[in-house]
């Protein structure tokens, strides 16, 4: 079963791909798509749309894990981001994946722990959890990776009724 990790964003969209076999989670991909800061909005959307479709179609994900909007200080930002991620759930649903949400607390403390980890511990951890030979590059496929492995871990804790 495939697992596709979001760490949504409209410059810089992070995405890792996890399989999962029972107890066992192996890394398929990471990467990340990119947007140009000097075209319009509907553009950008557009563009992360249009590479999350093949994307889908290559790795033919069974379940979506996407990081939930916590907080931001600049509200602008906080809407760019959440119309990204409004593009990542459309798809979704016209692909009939579901969908579940991670708050970066959670990811944090299924990964490390502790849910004050910083970035780099949980880098470190995601590498080696997935026999990476180093820590996935950039951060927002390190992260999406992170909210795709806290998903394997959460859905493993409820496979098993724990």
């Amino acid at each position: 079963m495939i697992i596709f990790g979001v760490d949504p964003g409209f410059g810089i969209l992070g995405y890792g791909v996890l399989k999962v076999e029972g107890n066992i989670v192996e890394h398929v991909a990471h990467g990340v798509i990119e947007t140009e800061k000097d075209l319009q909005m509907s553009l950008r959307l557009k563009i992360l749309y249009e590479n999350l479709v093949k994307l889908f179609e290559k790795y033919k994900p069974k379940e979506l894990a996407v990081e939930k909007l916590f907080f931001f200080r600049n509200v602008t930002t906080a809407i760019s981001v959440g119309e990204a991620r409004g593009v990542v759930l459309l798809l979704a649903a016209q692909k009939n994946i579901e969908v579940f949400e991670y708050t970066p607390h959670e990811v944090k403390k299924a990964i490390t722990g502790s849910g004050k980890a910083t970035k780099k511990d949980v880098q470190r951890m995601v590498k080696m959890f997935l026999n990476l030979k180093e820590i996935p590059k950039p951060d927002d496929a390190a992260d999406a990776l992170a909210i795709a492995w806290c998903h394997a871990l959460a859905r493993n804790i409820r496979r098993l009724g724990v």
